[in-house]
């Protein structure tokens, strides 16, 4: 709320100062006039560009950080879901227990695909169901060795 309070008031400023030196007598083709109107509009009016768009910026960083972490959710969730149903999940498994889109759903599995965390495996009535290797491995972390043991 600062830089918004503050980027207006540099610019309600800058405004005021130009309206200053349009209603003055003063040459504005002097070169003393131009460095004074530099100063004195100019930098305000610079200031108020760099606030408000500090502040505009920050909302799209924000609004991205939203995204990033909406996403690390639905992925949470997938692979807690996936680890319930033995390492096997259908779009539509998400799609009911997520409350996803099909689109979205079918996006986030795709994405695990290409992370190279599941395998596309295929029914022999043509649905496409997404295999977690990892998660239905999880048994055997109980019997695991050292490196240099196995």
């Amino acid at each position: 709320m600062g830089k918004l309070v503050g980027g207006i008031a540099l610019l309600v400023l800058s405004l005021f100062m130009l309206l200053g030196f349009i209603r003055s007598e003063a040459s504005l083709s002097a070169p003393t006039t131009l460095v004074a109107l530099a100063i004195a509009v100019g930098l305000p009016a610079a200031g108020a560009v760099a606030l408000l768009a500090g502040r505009l910026g920050g909302r799209r960083r924000l609004a991205a950080r939203k995204d990033e972490l909406r996403q690390r959710t639905v992925d949470a969730e997938i692979l807690r879901l996936a680890a319930q149903r033995a390492g096997k999940l259908t779009v539509v498994e998400v799609v009911g227990e997520l409350a996803l889109t099909p689109e979205a759903a079918k996006e986030a599995l795709d994405a695990f695909h290409a992370r190279e965390l599941a395998e596309i495996e295929i029914t022999d009535s043509g649905v496409l169901v997404y295999a977690f290797h990892d998660i239905q491995r999880l048994r055997e972390k109980a019997y695991s060795k050292g490196l240099l043991d196995a």
